[in-house]
């Protein structure tokens, strides 16, 4: 017997909204990097340690100017840490709508398709009192059947010489 686990219902309005909400969201930033396939593999990780080793040495290269080259951008270094600073709660905030969003459709679908078993079964059943409603049930099926593998030939044993 399936069971209902999430019962959710968007009405158009609700879906425009949050549509043209996602869409403020992306208008109210500046435009983000798009990165190549491959291309995340050839950028330096910044997990815990390297935000504290990059932190650190933009501080002790902020307390001492007179030893920074023309070559290093010290101002744009610190551009670009106030920048992601300012970009990891809206990250975290999508990811987390991001997770809920997936658990919703996986639930949703989950539904769907334990509804979709028992009235297969329904089908079954009373498919046979009814020819068409029987070749439909078949046809309906049809998608899940397997197709047999036929054994590998085993080749003849060479002849000994």
């Amino acid at each position: 017997m399936s069971v209902n686990r999430i019962t959710y219902v968007i009405t158009p309005e609700q879906r425009q909204a949050a549509t043209a909400g996602l869409a403020q969201a992306r208008a109210a930033l500046p435009p983000m990097a798009k990165l190549q396939p491959g291309e995340l593999r050839e950028l330096h990780g910044f997990g815990a340690k390297n935000e504290v080793f990059s932190r650190n040495v933009l501080r002790a290269l902020q307390a001492y100017p007179h030893i920074v080259p023309a070559t290093l951008d010290v101002p744009g270094a610190q551009a670009d840490l106030d920048a992601l600073d300012a970009l990891r709660p809206l990250l975290e905030a999508v990811r987390l709508l991001h997770a809920e969003l997936e658990d919703t459709v996986a639930l949703l679908g989950h539904d769907v398709m334990d509804f979709a078993y028992d009235g297969y079964q329904q089908l079954k059943l009373a498919g046979s009192a009814d020819d068409a409603l029987d070749t439909m049930r078949r046809d309906i099926g049809a998608q899940f059947t397997r197709s047999r593998r036929r054994p590998a030939a085993t080749p003849a044993p060479a002849p000994a010489a």
